[in-house]
């Protein structure tokens, strides 16, 4: 599987709970497989999608999904230690571990060589993290839903990209419609 086949078999799991994520391609991805209020589309700040995800989930009590890769990650290692030191049981980071900087041409990462990121967010002292292989990543991703426990997921999954259209949605437009979702599920 790639990336857009596991956002594809992950949007019925996710529909229900509010989403942030990542920057260019999986943004436009999970708009063209299943555009929802309740998704906030990174059109710009890459690698920050992990770090906004936390600070929503940390801020309300409805669960928060962020979806964030492995280039995202590596472009900003520090969120792991502040979500392993600022913990949010309503929170569930995805990181869909494609070995690729895949919005900017497949450029191989350090994650699809030596470096394992659920060993990374380990040694940060997250404690509830697991990798799995892509055709897996729905169910992992519905029981950590299940679990009211604060959850780091590393699906790895082949590089490689299908076209998708850019976001028509305007940025206001998308950030107002987002803002309405998070009140609607927290009154």
């Amino acid at each position: 599987m790639i990336r857009s086949e596991v956002i594809q078999s992950i949007a019925p799991v996710i529909r229900d709970h509010l989403v942030v994520c990542n920057i260019g391609l999986p943004s436009q991805e999970l708009f063209m497989h299943d555009d929802q209020p309740s998704n906030f589309y990174m059109l710009g700040t890459m690698g920050l999608a992990s770090s906004i995800g936390l600070g929503l989930a940390l801020s309300q009590k409805a669960k928060v999904v962020a979806i964030d890769g492995d280039g995202s990650i590596l472009t900003n290692l520090g969120t792991l230690p502040t979500i392993a030191n600022n913990p949010a049981d309503n929170f569930v980071l995805l990181i869909i571990d494609n070995g690729s900087y895949g919005s900017t041409g497949d450029q191989p990462t350090y994650a699809g060589r030596k470096t394992s990121l659920a060993k990374v967010a380990e040694a940060c002292g997250c404690e509830n993290v697991f990798e799995c292989p892509a055709e897996e990543t729905a169910k992992v991703l519905e029981q950590a839903l299940g679990s009211d426990r604060m959850t780091i997921i590393v699906s790895k999954c082949k590089s490689g990209n299908v076209p998708v259209d850019v976001i028509e949605l305007d940025p206001v437009v998308i950030a107002h419609r987002f803002r309405e979702e998070v009140a609607r599920r927290n009154s």
